[in-house]
């Protein structure tokens, strides 16, 4: 169940930076609302947490919880 749910989360985000070719993909990511910041939240939270949840929560809080990660990680 979890991995047809990460795989849906990933396609809702792909799907808009393969749908439009007439535009450059930083155009459409940038209009879709998906940025570096939160790219790298979810990543780093999925890493840490395993949780579809706290990876949606730590995307919307975005560059913070970047912050905060690498600054609590433990190597």
């Amino acid at each position: 169940m979890k991995k047809i749910c990460l795989s849906m989360l990933l396609m809702a985000i792909c799907f808009p930076l393969f749908a439009n070719n007439n535009e450059s993909t930083s155009t459409i990511v940038t209009s879709s609302g998906i940025s570096l910041g939160t790219a790298i939240a979810v990543v780093a939270s999925w890493s840490k947490n395993k949780s579809i949840l706290w990876a949606i929560i730590h995307g919307f809080f975005s560059w913070f919880y970047v912050i905060y990660f690498a600054l609590t990680r433990k190597d």
